[in-house]
């Protein structure tokens, strides 16, 4: 038998725990038999809510964390003073290899902190970006930055170029990826000063498949498979991706809904358009791991539900199973 991966999941993290995380954690063994899951925070709670399921409880363990780091705590203060966290107490079982990964719905400022401090970067990564999948017409593509380094400097912008296409290679199972730079416009010169920095250094980058500028509205077509950014500009690309969708669904509803007609016509494409919409849910790609670190880290919504936090536990095995961590460092040492 396999060995198995071992996920820490900040049961306390995200608006509606611990009931989601518990939900999602046992979900997560019933599906995977390579998986072992340690939720993290008060015990009492965690029991409660375990004593709803039956599940095999070698593959699922509780570790007790008396303290939480709340969304709105400033991050830095936050890991340094609260040891005994839910969030810094799965995170030094990762750095103690105690665990193979990190899932939390909490705190994205403490968990990106802890991620560099505590997990640590690999050697020869500067900046350890944020990169979710986002859906496409394609299927879906890789958003790096989306949080994480809102400063990012040109060089920083090729390692998670390179990041992203070890991710979408082995991961996702794309040979040779396709990157992009998000931009203003399709034309070279165009872009503010970082843009116009990091396009001929992406463009003269042998390993990587770069095409060149992608304008966010075509993102959603399918652009490309990697789409590189600093965090600002990822951040409010995600949300404004989010919102629409949102809001899509409601005017669909609202016109579906309007008369006897399109009630009718509404029940005659219900099941057709539930498969499709399903495809355009975030819950499906989990969280957005944190590339770059000596150990992985996903982050998920703090208004995640007990989908979302399965995928996100899920998609720890695909990640530690095929190595990525090992294979960044290997494809960065490659420009030393």
């Amino acid at each position: 038998m396999a060995e198995l991966v071992r996920v820490a999941v900040d049961a306390m993290g995200g608006d509606n725990a611990p009931f989601v995380t518990v939900k999602g954690a046992v979900d997560a063994i019933k599906e995977s038999d390579n998986l072992k899951v340690f939720l993290v925070g008060k015990k009492d709670l965690i029991e409660s809510e375990l004593s709803k399921y039956e599940y095999n409880k070698d593959r699922l363990e509780l570790v007790d964390a008396t303290e939480v780091i709340e969304m709105a705590e400033p991050p830095v203060m936050a890991i340094r003073t609260k040891k005994d966290s839910s969030i810094v107490k799965a995170m030094y079982m990762v750095n103690h290899g105690e665990a193979d990964a990190y899932v939390s719905a909490g705190s994205t400022g403490a968990t990106l902190v802890g991620g560099q401090v505590i997990v640590g970067r690999l050697k020869g990564v500067d900046r350890a970006p944020l990169a979710p999948l986002i859906p496409t017409e394609k299927g879906n593509s890789l958003l790096i930055d989306c949080g994480a380094n809102v400063d990012a400097r040109s060089n920083h912008l090729v390692q998670f170029a390179k990041m992203g296409t070890v991710y979408m290679e082995n991961v996702m199972g794309i040979k040779n990826p396709t990157v992009a730079i998000v931009n203003i416009g399709a034309e070279e010169e165009k872009g503010n000063a970082l843009v116009k920095e990091t396009y001929p250094l992406l463009k003269n980058c042998p390993d990587i498949n770069f095409i060149g500028s992608v304008e966010a509205r075509d993102i959603p077509a399918g652009f490309a498979d990697i789409i590189v950014c600093e965090a600002f500009t990822g951040n409010v690309i995600l949300k404004m991706y989010e919102g629409v969708a949102k809001s899509m669904m409601h005017v669909i509803k609202k016109g579906l809904m309007s008369n006897l007609k399109t009630k009718i016509g509404a029940l005659l494409i219900k099941d057709d358009l539930k498969k499709s919409l399903a495809d355009y849910s975030m819950d499906k790609y989990g969280g957005a791991p944190m590339l770059g670190l000596k150990g992985l880290v996903v982050k998920t919504h703090g208004s995640a539900n007990d989908i979302e936090v399965k995928n996100s536990i899920l998609q720890c095995v695909t990640f530690t199973e095929q190595k990525i961590s090992e294979k960044i460092s290997k494809k960065l040492s490659q420009e030393a």
